[in-house]
C-alpha cells in the first residue's frame, strides 16, 4: 500500500512540474499560493488519477510521456488557433521559417476541417510549377493517408531531388488529382521587385522575416535610383501568411512619416504597447496602392491597416484574412517550445480586424462574373478557425464597402516579371496610378 501511494504521488509530481513548465516556459512562474489553490489543485488530482489508471490498465503499455505531452497539446491548442505545444521538430522548422531555408515542395498549409490544406503556394517553388493552388486539401502524401499537419509538412520534406506524390481535393474537380513533384532547395526571399512601367514600380512581399524591410528598402532604392523617378507603386501583400510582428512595423514605418501604426493590448501591462512611425532620411511621399486577398493575414494586415487608416495608400482585393492576435514564443526544455496568445492588435483608428479582416477600398473578386455577380474567393479566414478569439473591442463593426467600391473580375495569375502586366488586379493597380497622374497634372496644370 505504502508502495502505491508513492508511486501515486511521484506520478502527481511529475504530472505538475511537467505541465507547469511546458505551460508556463522559461520567464513565466507563479507564486506558490496561486497554484496551490482548491480548483488548479482538484485538477492536478484529476490528471494524475487518470495518467496512473491508463498507465496501470490500458490494454497496451503506454508511453507516460507521450501521454503528457498530447495532454498539453491539448490544453493549449483549445485556448486559440494560433496557439500550440511546439515538440522539437516543429519548434526547429519554425524557426526555419523566420530565416535560412530547407528542402521540399514549397507550400503553406494549415489544418481545416481535419484536412491538411493549402495556404498558398511559394512563387517559383516545385509545387508553384506543378499547379498547386491555395484551397487544396492534401489528401495524401506518397498513396499514405495525412491526418496529422506536421507529419503531413515531415513527409513533404526531404533531400533535393528526391520525388513526392501528392494526392488533392479540388473544388470543381470531381476526382482526386495526384502531382508528382521532385523536391528542391526552397530558399527564403521574402521581396521581389519590378519595374511595370517607367515611373511605377511593383514589389511583392510574400511573408515577413528576420531581413524584409532591409530588403524592401533595397529594392525601393533601386527602383527610385532608376531612369525614371517613381510616380506610383504597387505592394502586393496577396497570400502573405505574416511573420514577425517588428518587421511588419518597420514596413509600414517606410511609408509614413508620423502617428501610429499599431497598438497591442494583451492581459499583462508588458503586453501592451503603441508603436509610432518615426521621420524618415528618405521620404517617400508617391502614391501607394496595396493589394491583398483572403490570404493576407497577420503581419499583411498590420500593414493594410496602418497604411488605410492614415489614408497613405489606396487597398485594393478582397478581404484579408482577419487575424488580429499576437504571439509570443518561450523556449521550453528538451528542445520544445510553447507558442500563445498575448495580445490583440488595433489599427491606429482603434480597429480590431480579428475574426474580420481589413476591408479594401476597392474590392476585386476573383473568378468570372455570371449573372450572380463576380464569385468570391474561397479561401480560409480566421472566422472560420475552431475556437477563434474575439475582437473585443468598441470600435471592431465591420467596415462596408464606401461609393468608391466596386466589383471587378479579375484572375489570380502567376506573379513573374513577364506575367505581371497579365495579372488584372496589378494591371488595375497601375491604371490607378496613372489616372491618379494624369488628374494631378490636370489640376496643377
Amino acid at each position: 500500500m505504502a508502495t502505491a501511494k508513492k508511486h501515486w504521488f511521484n506520478i502527481w509530481l511529475v504530472g505538475l512540474l511537467i505541465v507547469a513548465g511546458w505551460t508556463l516556459g522559461q520567464g513565466f512562474y507563479r507564486d506558490l499560493s496561486a497554484t496551490s489553490n482548491d480548483e488548479t489543485y482538484e485538477g492536478l488530482k484529476v490528471f494524475s488519477d487518470v495518467i496512473e489508471l491508463i498507465e496501470n490498465n490500458y490494454v497496451d503499455k503506454v508511453d507516460t510521456k507521450k501521454l503528457v505531452e498530447e495532454a498539453v497539446r491539448g490544453m493549449v491548442g483549445s485556448l486559440d488557433p494560433h496557439s500550440a505545444l511546439l515538440p522539437p521538430e516543429a519548434f526547429k522548422e519554425l524557426q526555419i521559417d523566420t530565416h535560412g531555408e530547407f528542402t521540399g515542395i514549397g507550400i503553406h498549409v494549415t489544418m481545416r476541417n481535419n484536412l491538411v490544406t493549402v495556404i498558398s503556394p511559394i512563387e517559383g517553388t516545385p509545387a508553384y510549377k506543378a499547379g498547386i493552388k491555395a484551397g487544396d486539401k492534401i489528401v495524401k502524401v506518397d498513396g499514405e493517408t495525412t491526418e496529422d499537419l506536421r507529419e503531413a509538412v515531415k513527409r513533404m520534406r526531404g533531400p533535393k531531388g528526391t520525388k513526392v506524390v501528392i494526392t488533392i481535393l479540388r473544388e470543381g474537380e470531381t476526382d482526386p488529382l495526384e502531382f508528382d513533384i521532385v523536391r528542391d532547395v526552397i530558399p527564403i526571399y521574402s521581396v521581389k521587385h519590378a519595374i511595370l512601367k517607367p515611373g511605377y514600380g511593383y514589389v511583392w512581399v510574400t511573408n515577413f522575416r528576420d531581413n524584409t524591410s532591409e530588403d524592401l528598402l533595397k529594392a525601393l532604392e533601386e527602383m527610385e535610383g532608376g531612369d525614371a523617378p517613381l510616380k506610383g507603386l504597387v505592394l502586393d501583400l496577396r497570400d502573405n501568411p505574416g511573420g514577425i510582428l517588428s518587421q511588419a512595423i518597420q514596413i509600414s514605418d517606410i511609408f509614413l512619416e508620423e502617428g501610429e501604426i499599431l497598438s497591442i493590448k494583451g492581459r499583462l501591462k508588458k503586453h501592451t504597447k503603441v508603436f509610432k512611425a518615426h521621420v524618415d532620411d528618405t521620404p517617400r511621399s508617391y502614391p501607394l496602392v496595396v493589394l491583398i486577398n483572403g490570404g493576407s493575414a497577420s503581419a499583411s494586415e498590420i500593414v493594410a491597416g496602418a497604411l488605410q487608416d492614415h489614408k497613405r495608400a489606396l487597398i485594393m482585393g478582397t478581404t484579408s484574412f482577419g487575424k488580429g492576435s499576437v504571439q509570443t514564443v518561450e523556449t521550453l526544455r528538451d528542445g520544445y517550445g510553447l507558442k500563445f496568445t498575448i495580445a490583440r492588435y488595433y489599427t491606429p483608428s482603434g480597429r480590431s480586424i480579428q475574426a474580420k479582416g481589413v476591408v479594401p477600398d476597392i474590392v476585386v473578386n476573383p473568378g468570372r462574373i455570371d449573372e450572380n455577380g463576380a464569385k468570391p474567393e474561397n479561401l480560409i479566414k480566421e472566422k472560420d478557425l475552431k475556437n477563434h478569439l474575439n475582437a473585443e473591442d468598441e470600435k471592431s463593426t465591420p467596415q462596408e464597402p464606401n461609393e468608391r467600391q466596386m466589383r471587378l473580375e479579375t484572375r489570380h495569375s502567376p506573379v513573374e516579371s513577364q506575367e505581371l502586366l497579365k495579372d488584372q488586379q496589378v494591371r488595375r493597380a497601375l491604371d490607378l496610378l496613372i489616372s491618379y497622374d494624369i488628374f494631378t497634372q490636370l489640376k496643377n496644370g
